[in-house]
């Protein structure tokens, strides 16, 4: 998740479990393991993303918390390209509009 780092005023911080990164005191992505030993990023997406999220099934989830919070379980069919692009859309939903027009999305 370093490509994270190369978003403006993106910090790595150790969360409450596993990594989180932020922009501004506002979460972008957050990765943790479960008690099932599978590592889950969650991360934001544009209200009307979420639902679609939802409904794809695994690797995708809704996060229990937060309106606009979905998921990707990581494992070996995890396709880094998408969840780069993923990524990009979150950093630019949490960060300020200065920030986020600074970055080219996929």
């Amino acid at each position: 998740m370093s490509a994270l780092l190369h978003f403006p005023e993106c910090v790595e911080e150790d969360a409450w479990t596993g990594v989180r990164w932020r922009v501004r005191g506002n979460t972008v992505a957050h990765v943790f393991g479960g008690e099932d030993q599978r590592f889950r990023i969650v991360f934001r997406a544009e209200p009307e993303e979420v639902a679609a999220f939802e409904h794809l099934g695994e690797p995708y989830f809704r996060a229990g918390w937060g309106s606009d919070v979905v998921g990707m379980l990581l494992d070996e069919r995890t396709d880094w390209s998408e969840l780069a692009e993923l990524l990009t859309d979150s950093y630019c939903v949490q960060a300020p509009a200065r920030l986020a027009a600074s970055v080219v999305r996929p």
